[in-house]
């Protein structure tokens, strides 16, 4: 079993290398596929004007700059990611109010009781120690701040992932699973692990509210393989293969999408949870 520090170098190391670049090759039609799950959690986090925000996880800032035009002229928003790749292209956008910063979330030097909201979306499942990152994130939101954030749930809920790694599996060589808390996708999936992990850092009572949306993988069958080897788990495991295993994969997975094309696209369920908390 790996130690924290070594899970955390794992993140690091995937994010500024195969994982940034992967992400950003990819980016479109990422965001096309969680726009929804975007729109909801954006709307719950309520941004107002002249506040002060903490986007966890920000990515190439897409949300940063929708939290900024929210929080306005007199608030400010801090993005940060632990990918330099990702990060250099949020601050292209060069917004006015808001900052990036290169760091792990779960030991950046936050000052204490600064903002109003930390917010989230799908940034906060891979920490090595959530725990300790949630307990950080507390100590920076003022006492009557709030989070929210956005994280999927268990695989079997979730289709749109499951599906083509089921197909893809039989054909391929097999590899070390990822432990139900290990950071990953769906480490935040079970509710009552999330509920702990969140009260023993210091947050009250969180709310969950299920988000269940149909996702777009993309426009054809072929489209949506062609996007699987670029970025995600699958991509990952395809390095790893033979092309006759790849070949052999993708033949499973085209077969098992034929009944999820529609006349918008192959579109799979997506299962999420909004959660929210205060201080304690």
């Amino acid at each position: 079993m790996k130690t924290t520090a070594e899970l955390a170098a794992d993140q690091a190391a995937f994010w500024n290398g195969p994982g940034g670049k992967s992400w950003i090759a990819s980016y479109e039609r990422i965001q096309k596929s969680i726009a929804g799950f975007s729109e909801s959690v954006l709307a719950a986090a309520a941004a107002k004007p002249g506040e002060k925000v903490l986007d966890v996880g920000c990515g190439t800032g897409t949300t940063t700059g929708k939290l900024a035009a929210a929080v306005g002229d007199k608030g400010h928003v801090l993005g940060v990611d632990i990918s330099e790749p990702l990060v250099d292209v949020a601050r292209e956008q060069k917004l006015m109010n808001a900052t990036f910063a290169v760091s792990d979330a779960a030991t950046y030097p936050f000052d204490p009781a600064t903002f109003d909201l930390v917010f989230s979306r799908f940034g906060v499942m891979f920490f090595a120690d959530p725990v300790v990152a949630f307990k950080n994130l507390q100590r920076a939101l003022k006492p009557t701040g709030r989070l929210v954030f956005v994280c999927w749930r268990t695989p079997p809920e979730n289709p749109w992932g499951l599906v083509p790694m089921q197909a893809a599996l039989p054909h391929l060589p097999p590899y070390e699973r990822p432990g139900p808390e290990d950071p990953g996708q769906y480490a935040f999936g079970d509710r009552a692990r999330v509920e702990r992990i969140l009260k023993a850092a210091g947050f009250g009572v969180p709310t969950f509210e299920k988000l269940d949306q149909m996702t777009l993988m993309g426009k054809d069958v072929p489209e949506v393989l062609d996007n699987l080897g670029k970025f995600g788990p699958l991509a990952r495991l395809f390095k790893e293969a033979t092309p006759e295993q790849v070949a052999a994969a993708k033949e499973s997975i085209g077969k098992v999408l034929v009944p999820h094309v529609t006349a918008d696209g192959v579109k799979l369920a997506g299962a999420c949870w909004l959660v929210s908390a205060a201080q304690h």
